[in-house]
C-alpha cells in the first residue's frame, strides 16, 4: 500500500519466450524455447499475463512450421519456473477476472498437450506450481538430477494447483504420490522434493547430470522421436487405492489447519474427481475452485506471510549497520543442558568455529558435550553430514569447568537456569575473563537484558539471543536490545543470526519479549476457563476453528509446565491485571506433571492424576467453548496493541513475523493481526485495525 492508502499499480517482470533451433543429434529438428525474464538465478521466472501471451506465441509458431519435429521448454540457468506471478493477486477484485486468469494458464499450457508434435519439458532447476504444471502438461519430461526443489505449494499459500496439476499429476503418478505432493508436503513445511526425487516418483522420464543435463536432455529427446527410446508409463491404479489415498489426506490435512483453511480440502476434492473425470471436465473444476481462492482471505493472508518470511525476515527493521559487526572466531556456552547442546551443535555446525561448553561439575559437562557428539553422530548416519564434515564438527565442541576457556571468546552465551540474580553472576564472572570486544548473549525467554547487565562494567555489550525449542526447527531468534545495548553489538549478534541461517527479529526489552508475551496471555485465557470449571477437553478445542498447529493445552505439554510458569510469573509480576496466577497451573509444576493428557494409541485423553489435582470450582457457570475462545483472541489483541504501543517491535509485521516463524502459527491466518482484522477483533477490543484494508485481506 502506498502512504496515501492506494494500491500500487501491478508491473510484471516478463518471463520472456526465447525460441531457437536446435539440429539434434543424429537428426531432426527440436525448437527450444527457454523462459529468461532477464534476472540472475535469485529472481526465478514466474507466469504473468505478458509472459503468457510470449510462450502461447512461440509454441503456436513452432507448432505451425512443417520443418520441426518437436518443441522444447527449458529455463534459464538454475532455473526453470515457480508458476503464477503472485504478485498481480491484489489487483483480482472479481471472480471474472479470477477465472481469466485459471482459463488462460489452462490455454497457453495445452498448447503443449495438445500439440500434434512432440514436446518435452527440460526441467533444468527449480520447478514449483505452475513451472511444474508446464512440464506436466509436455508429452515427455528430463530433469537435472541437481535440481534442489520440485514441488506444487500452493495449499500452503491458500490456493490449490490450479493450471492442470489436480488432474495431471494424479493421472500420471497416482493419487497416492499425488496427495503426498500436493497436499502434505506443502502442509509439512511446505517441503519439496529433488530431482531425484520427482524421477524416481514417475514425474520425469529421465534425470541426467546437471553438468551436461541439456546436451544429455536433446540428444534422449532424439533417441525418442527416431524411435530408439520407448517412454513407458505404468497406468495408475484408480481401484479403492485411489479414495484411500484421498482420505489419507483429508486425515494429514485435518491434522495440520482443522478444516479452518479451504485449499487443501479443494484439492483433496478435485484429486478425488480426477480418478474419474475428463481432462475438460478436471480442468474447468480447477477453474472454478482458483477463482473461488483467488477471492479468498486466506490467500491474501498466506501471501503476506510469505512475503514477510521471505523480505522481511532477511532485513530486520531497526537493524544496526552490518559493517559494525566484529567477526564472530570462538563461541562460548555457559551450561550444557539441553537448549545448551543444541545451541552448540548449531553455533559450530553454522559457523564452522570452535565452540566451549561449561558447566558446575564433570557429569553434566559431559552429559551435554556427549548430546551434541550423539546428535553429530546422528546426523552422519542419516547422510546430512560426510564422515569428514561429522570429524571436523565434533573437533570444534568441547568442555571446560572453568571460564578462563572464554578469554579468546568472542561471543559468549549464557544458557543457564531462568533466575535473574544467577545469570548477572555470571555475566558479572565472564566480564572478568573475557575480551573488551565479546559479546556476552542471553538466551533468556523473559526476564529483563537491561536489568542482568546493570552492574557490569560494559553494559553495553550485553544483549538478548532467545532461540526457540527445538532449536533446529524453529527459525525465530528475537534479538533484544537492552536500554545500553551498543550498536556494534547489536549488529554482530544481527550478523551472528543470519550466519545461524535463523531470522531474527528485532525487539526492545520488555517483559517476555513478543511470542511468549502473547503466548501467555492467550494460553492464560485457556487456563482461566479451566480454573472457572470449562473441562480440559472443552477448553482445548475452543481455539481449533483458528488451525492452529497444536491446541493450547497440548501446547503447554510441549513447553512445559514448569517454563510456562515461570513466563507467567514474570509477567504477572510486571503486569498483575492482565496475567493472573492460576492455582491449577502451580499444582501441576508441584506435582512434577509434564502436561494435562496421558497419549495413547487413539491419541491424548486427560491424565486422570491431573483432573484429581484440580479442585471443582465453587459458584459460576463455566465459560462455554465460543466464550473461551472470544477471551482468548481479545486478550491477544489486547496485548499485540499493547506491544505496539510500548515499542517493543516496531510495526505489526513484526508480531506476525514473531508468531509465524517462532510459534508456529499458520500462514493461512498472516500470523495474528489480519486475523484480528478480518474478525473484526482488533477494532471492536482496540478500536482500530493492525494493517490497513486490502494488506493480508480482500478488503
Amino acid at each position: 500500500m502506498s502512504a496515501g492508502g492506494q494500491r500500487p499499480a501491478y508491473a510484471e517482470v516478463v518471463t520472456r519466450a526465447l525460441a531457437r533451433d536446435v539440429d539434434l543429434p543424429g537428426g531432426g529438428r527440436i525448437v527450444l524455447v527457454t523462459l529468461d525474464n532477464g534476472l540472475d538465478h535469485t529472481r526465478p521466472n514466474t507466469f504473468g499475463p505478458a509472459g503468457l501471451a510470449e510462450l502461447e506465441a512461440a509454441v503456436t509458431a513452432a507448432a505451425a512450421r512443417p520443418d520441426v519435429d518437436a518443441i522444447a521448454v527449458t529455463g534459464k540457468p538454475f532455473g526453470f519456473a515457480v508458476g503464477a506471478d503472485l504478485t498481480a493477486v491484489p489487483g483480482v477484485r472479481s471472480r471474472d477476472q479470477a477465472l481469466e486468469i485459471a482459463r488462460t494458464g489452462h490455454r497457453v499450457f495445452r498448447r503443449f498437450a495438445d500439440s500434434a508434435k512432440p514436446t518435452f519439458a527440460l526441467v533444468n532447476g527449480v520447478a514449483m506450481g505452475g513451472g511444474l504444471e508446464l512440464a506436466l502438461h509436455c508429452r515427455y519430461r528430463t530433469i537435472s538430477a541437481g535440481v534442489p526443489a520440485i514441488s506444487l505449494p500452493e495449499c500452503f499459500l491458500g490456493l490449490i494447483p490450479g493450471w492442470g496439476g489436480t488432474w495431471l499429476l494424479p493421472n500420471l503418478v497416482g493419487a497416492d504420490r499425488a496427495v503426498t505432493v500436493i497436499v502434505e508436503n506443502p502442509l509439512n513445511g511446505n517441503r519439496s522434493l529433488t530431482g531425484r526425487r520427482a524421477a524416481t516418483l514417475g514425474i520425469a522420464d529421465a534425470t541426467f547430470a546437471p553438468a551436461d543435463f541439456l546436451e544429455q536432455s536433446l540428444g534422449w529427446a532424439g533417441r525418442v522421436l527416431r524411435g530408439e527410446v520407448t517412454v513407458d508409463r505404468p497406468e495408475p491404479d484408480r481401484g479403492p487405492a485411489w479414495d484411500a489415498a484421498v482420505g489419507r489426506g483429508r486425515a494429514a490435512a485435518d491434522a495440520k489447519v482443522h478444516a479452518a483453511a479451504p485449499a487443501p480440502y479443494r484439492a483433496l476434492d478435485l484429486l478425488a474427481a480426477a480418478r474419474t473425470a475428463t481432462r475438460d471436465d478436471g480442468f474447468a473444476a480447477e477453474d472454478e475452485a482458483l477463482a473461488d481462492l483467488l477471492l479468498g482471505d486466506e490467500l491474501r493472508a498466506g501471501l503476506y506471510a510469505f512475503d514477510l518470511v521471505q523480505r522481511r525476515a532477511r532485513r530486520p527493521v531497526g537493524a544496526a549497520a552490518p559493517e559494525l559487526a566484529r567477526p564472530v572466531t570462538k563461541v562460548g556456552i555457559v551450561g550444557a543442558g539441553l537448549m545448551a547442546s543444541q545451541l552448540g551443535l548449531l553455533f559450530a555446525r553454522r559457523l564452522q568455529v570452535p565452540v566451549v561448553l561449561t558447566d558446575l561439575d564433570q557429569g553434566r559437562l559431559d552429559a551435554g558435550v556427549g548430546r551434541v557428539q550423539a546428535e553429530i553422530d546422528a546426523l552422519s548416519g542419516r547422510g546430512r553430514l560426510s564422515v569428514e564434515a561429522a570429524a571436523r564438527l565434533r573437533g570444534l565442541v568441547t568442555g571446560s569447568l572453568t571460564l578462563d576457556a572464554f578469554a579468546d571468546a568472542d561471543l559468549v552465551l549464557e544458557a543457564v537456569f531462568e533466575d535473574r540474580a544467577v545469570k548477572a553472576a555470571v555475566f558479572a564472572d565472564l566480564e572478568a575473563v573475557v575480551a573488551d570486544g565479546c559479546v556476552l548473549a542471553t538466551n533468556t525467554s523473559s526476564l529483563s537484558v537491561t536489568e542482568m547487565a546493570a552492574k557490569l562494567r560494559c553494559p553495553e555489550r550485553v544483549v538478548g539471543l532467545h532461540f526457540f525449542n527445538p532449536v533446529a526447527v524453529l527459525p525465530l531468534v528475537e534479538v533484544v536490545r537492552g536500554a545500553r545495548t551498543d550498536q556494534p553489538t547489536l549488529a554482530t549478534a544481527l550478523a551472528v543470526a543470519t550466519s545461524l541461517k535463523k531470522s531474527a527479529v528485532l525487539v526492545r526489552d520488555a517483559p517476555a519479549f513478543v511470542v511468549n508475551r502473547l503466548l501467555t496471555r492467550f494460553l492464560g485465557e485457556v487456563i482461566r476457563a479451566v480454573d472457572a470449571g470449562t473441562p480440559i477437553p472443552v477448553a482445548d478445542r475452543a481455539l481449533a476453528p483458528l488451525g492452529l498447529p497444536l491446541p493450547p493445552l497440548v501446547l503447554l505439554g510441549l513447553v512445559g509446565p514448569a517454563v510456562a510458569l515461570h513466563v507467567a510469573e514474570t509477567l504477572h509480576a510486571a503486569f498483575p491485571e492482565r496475567f493472573p496466577l492460576s492455582g491449577n497451573l502451580a499444582a501441576l509444576v508441584a506435582a512434577g506433571k509434564t502436561g494435562v493428557y496421558t497419549w495413547g494409541p487413539d491419541g491424548p485423553s486427560v491424565d486422570p492424576d491431573v483432573a484429581a489435582l484440580f479442585p471443582a470450582p465453587t459458584g459460576g457457570v463455566p465459560p462455554t467453548e465460543p466464550e473461551v475462545r472470544r477471551r482468548a483472541l481479545d486478550a491477544l489483541a489486547d496485548e499485540a496493541r499493547r506491544l505496539l504501543d510500548e515499542a517493543v517491535v516496531a510495526a505489526p509485521q513484526d508480531i506476525d513475523l514473531c508468531m509465524i516463524l517462532g510459534a508456529g502459527w499458520p500462514f493461512h491466518l498472516g500470523g495474528i493481526t489480519p486475523y484480528l482484522d478480518r474478525a473484526g477483533i482488533a477494532e471492536r477490543v482496540t478500536g482500530r485495525r493492525f494493517l490497513p484494508p486490502g494488506v493480508a485481506s480482500l478488503r
